[in-house]
C-alpha cells in the first residue's frame, strides 16, 4: 500500500508534542536523579523488597519496582516510570486519531481534491492537542517521578481503555486485554476495583459480542484472583487488603456526629475527633495523634480496627446519607480549582511538586540503601533543576480546565445531529457518546468520584482522570465512522477496517450469480 507523503506530514504536529515530553522528562532525570518520597513510598518498596503482598495497600506496583530492584538504581525507576507516562501519551494519541481517521476517511473526491486535503491533517492535529495534558503537564512529570503507584495505574487503565475501543466490533483477544490490564490496576490501587464495570458498559453499548465480554470478565478475574489467593497465603485472608474498611472511615471523619448516630459504647471510641483545623478530619483520625487506632490493638492492620470501622461507617452513612452525599460532591468539585490550596495537609500538597531544596530523613536512607546501595537520597542538580523548576511555573494545569475538557466530552458530541435518507436522526449524538466518549469520560468521572467517597480528596488523585477527559474529548469531536465509496483496493485507507470492501465484493458476487442464472433460464 503507497504511503501518501501528507500521512506522514500530518504527523509532525505530535512529533513536536512528543519530543518536547521526552526533553522535560529527561531534564527532569538530570535535575533529580532520586524518586520524590511520599508517606506510602516505604510502604511500596518494603513489598517490593520481600516480595510479598502489602496490608493496606495493593502492590501491583511493588511488582514494578521488584523486576527493576536488579539494576539497583533509583535512576532507572524513574527514568523507567517516566518512559511509561510517555507511552499513556503515546496511546491517547492512537486511540484519537484512529478514531479521527474513521470519522473522516479519505474518500474518493478527498483524493482528488490534492496532496493537501484536509482529511489527512485534521486527524493528526486533533489527535495531538488532546495529549498535551497529558504529556506536557509539570504535574503529570511530577507524579511520574515520585515512589508511588499513581503513574503506573494510570498506564495500566489507559491501556485497558485502548484495548477496548480498539475496534468497533472488539475481539475476543482485545477483550482479553483490557481485562487483563483493568486487573493489574485493580492490584496496583484499590480504586481500579469498580472500573472494570465502566469497561463492561461501554463495550456493550458498542456492540462488541459476548466473546468479547466474556473475555474481559476471564481475564479480569483470573489475575485479581491469584493475587488473593496469594495474598490469603501471606496474611490469611482472602482479599486484596487488610485495611478495606479502614479508608472509607476515614471519609465518615469529615461529616460523622455522634450524637446523630448514637453509636454503642464498644464504637464510641470511633468518633473522630481533630485539634488541629489545618488537617483534614480523614488525615487526622488514621495518622495523627487524634487517630482512635492507637488505642485498639493491632493498629490500622488488625481484625479489630477493620471491624470497628465497617460498622462505625455503616452506622454514619446509615443515619446521614445527606451529609455523606455532600462531603462528597465537595471533594470531587475540588477537583475542578483554579489554584491548589494546602489539603489535606499544609505539607503534603507540596509532595507533588518538584522542590528547590533537598530534604531526607533517617527511616528514608535506611529503606532506599536495600533497594539502591548508593541510596536513594534527594538530590537536586544544577542548572538541570532550574530549568524544571521553570517550566513547573509556566506548564501546569489548573482543575478549572480539566473540568472544561470533561464538559467538552459530554456535550459537544451534540452536534452530532444526522441524516439518514429522508429522516433526521435526534437520537444520533446520544447513540455516539454513548457508543465513543462514555467509555473514557465515565472512567475519568469515576477516577474522582471514588476516591471523595471512599477515602478523601487529595490532589495526586485527579490527575489519573486527565487522559480520559481528553480521549473523551477527542472521541466526542469525531463523526461516527463512515464508509467510503471507491475502489476495494483503494478502501483499505478508509479506516474502516474493510468493512465497505467485503460487502461489496459480496454484493457483486450475488449480483454475478443472479446474472448467470437468469442467463440459465433464458437459454
Amino acid at each position: 500500500m503507497r504511503v501518501r507523503p501528507t500521512a506522514v506530514l500530518a504527523q509532525l504536529p505530535f512529533a513536536g508534542v512528543l519530543a518536547v515530553a521526552i526533553w522535560i522528562r529527561v531534564v527532569a532525570v538530570r535535575g533529580y536523579p532520586a524518586p520524590r518520597w511520599s508517606g506510602d513510598s516505604a510502604g511500596y518498596l518494603d513489598s517490593a523488597l520481600k516480595l510479598q503482598p502489602g496490608e493496606t495497600r495493593p502492590s501491583g506496583y511493588s511488582f514494578l519496582l521488584w523486576a527493576l530492584k536488579p539494576f539497583h538504581s533509583f535512576t532507572v525507576v524513574v527514568a523507567v516510570q517516566h518512559a511509561i507516562g510517555v507511552l499513556a501519551g503515546v496511546l491517547v494519541y492512537l486511540l484519537v486519531w484512529r478514531a479521527a481517521r474513521a470519522g473522516w476517511p479519505l474518500g474518493g473526491e478527498e483524493r482528488r481534491a490534492g496532496r493537501w486535503a484536509w482529511r489527512d491533517f485534521v486527524p493528526g492535529l486533533l489527535a495531538a492537542a488532546v495529549t498535551v495534558p497529558v504529556l506536557l503537564d509539570s504535574y503529570q512529570i511530577s507524579l511520574e517521578h515520585m515512589l508511588m503507584s499513581d503513574s503506573f495505574f494510570t498506564f495500566l487503565l489507559v491501556a485497558a481503555v485502548t484495548a477496548a475501543l480498539w475496534r468497533r466490533r472488539s475481539t475476543w483477544w482485545l477483550g482479553a486485554l483490557a481485562g487483563l490490564f483493568a486487573a493489574f490496576a485493580a492490584v496496583t490501587r484499590s480504586a481500579g476495583l469498580p472500573l472494570v464495570a465502566v469497561i463492561l458498559v461501554g463495550m456493550l453499548l458498542r456492540r462488541a459480542g459476548w466473546r468479547a465480554l466474556v473475555a474481559v470478565v476471564i481475564a479480569f478475574v483470573l489475575p485479581l484472583g491469584g493475587y488473593m489467593y496469594w495474598f490469603k497465603q501471606v496474611h490469611g485472608e482472602f482479599a486484596v487488603t487488610k485495611a478495606g474498611s479502614i479508608w472509607i472511615y476515614g471519609r465518615t471523619a469529615a461529616f460523622a456526629d455522634c450524637a446523630k448516630i448514637k453509636p454503642s459504647p464498644e464504637l464510641r471510641i470511633m468518633c473522630p475527633k481533630d485539634s488541629n483545623p489545618q488537617i483534614a478530619p480523614a488525615f487526622a483520625v488514621l495518622w495523627t495523634d487524634d487517630s482512635p487506632f492507637h488505642r485498639i490493638p493491632g493498629w490500622i492492620t488488625g481484625d479489630e480496627a477493620n471491624r470497628l470501622s465497617s460498622e462505625f461507617t455503616k452506622q454514619a452513612i446509615e443515619k446521614q446519607p445527606g451529609d455523606y452525599a455532600r462531603v462528597v460532591f465537595r471533594d470531587t468539585w475540588r477537583s475542578f480549582d483554579w489554584k491548589r490550596e494546602p489539603y489535606p495537609t499544609p505539607w503534603t500538597w507540596l509532595e507533588y511538586v518538584f522542590p528547590q531544596g533537598e530534604s531526607w530523613d533517617d527511616e528514608q536512607a535506611l529503606e532506599a540503601v536495600k533497594y539502591d546501595p548508593s541510596g536513594g537520597e534527594t538530590k537536586v542538580v544544577r542548572p538541570w533543576a532550574g530549568t524544571m523548576l521553570s517550566y513547573q511555573h509556566r506548564m501546569s494545569m489548573p482543575g478549572t480546565v480539566l473540568g472544561l475538557v470533561l464538559l467538552g466530552g459530554l456535550v459537544l458530541a451534540l452536534p452530532h445531529v444526522g441524516r439518514r435518507g429522508t429522516r433526521w436522526r435526534f437520537l444520533g449524538p446520544v447513540r455516539h457518546w454513548g457508543t465513543g466518549p462514555l467509555m473514557p469520560w465515565g472512567m475519568g468521572l469515576a477516577l474522582l468520584v471514588i476516591p471523595a467517597a471512599t477515602a478523601d480528596f487529595d490532589y495526586r488523585y485527579v490527575l489519573p482522570a486527565v487522559p480520559f477527559a481528553c480521549i473523551a474529548l477527542g472521541l466526542a469531536l469525531v463523526p461516527q465512522p463512515r464508509r467510503v465509496r471507491e475502489e476495494p483496493a483503494e478502501a483499505e485507507d478508509g479506516g474502516d477496517d474493510g468493512g465497505w470492501t467485503r460487502r461489496r465484493i459480496v454484493a457483486l458476487s450475488r449480483r454475478a450469480g443472479t446474472l448467470a442464472r437468469d442467463r440459465v433460464k433464458a437459454s
